[in-house]
């Protein structure tokens, strides 16, 4: 007689339903708002990209919660610059990679990353698609506008 556990209907069932739900986890739609860790942009302060020589970490203790991401900034300025218009600071296309949108994929970035092109930030995967990136920002830029943001659903 063998000594290795039986299994029963009761533990197939529940290992099917964790199948089943990690399946549809894996199928979700990505939010609108690329927030790993509920953080836009890696806690990064979306404000210094405009303003400071190189963007800077924000501080949780100035911080904003705005399309379901939490959005953190290095002085209570700078969030309240923010929170008056909130869609001149914020990352195109949710802050996902830019060149990945232009291809039909939602990517996380880089948040050292990024560029910015006719007042917008636009973020990056990392530098290899930041090599692809550059040598052509406008005809991404318009491939990645036309797919946002139709491309966050798993069709």
């Amino acid at each position: 007689m063998s000594s290795l556990p039986r299994l029963h209907l009761g533990w197939f069932a529940i290992l099917w339903l964790g199948l089943i739900g990690t399946m549809s986890m894996a199928r979700a739609e990505p939010p609108v708002i690329s927030a790993a860790h509920g953080k836009a942009v890696a806690g990064y302060d979306v404000v210094t990209y405009f303003s400071a020589d190189t963007p800077l970490p924000g501080d949780p203790s100035h911080a904003v919660v705005w399309k379901g991401a939490v959005w953190q900034f290095v002085s209570r300025k700078n969030r309240e610059q923010f929170e008056a218009n909130p869609r001149a600071y914020a990352p195109q296309y949710g802050g996902y990679c830019a060149f990945g949108v232009a291809q039909g994929l939602v990517l996380e970035t880089d948040p050292m990353l990024y560029q910015i092109e006719d007042g917008k930030l636009y973020l990056i995967h990392n530098k290899a698609v930041w090599g692809r990136w550059v040598e052509d920002m406008a005809g991404y830029i318009a491939e990645a506008d036309a797919k946002w943001p139709a491309v966050l659903r798993n069709d």
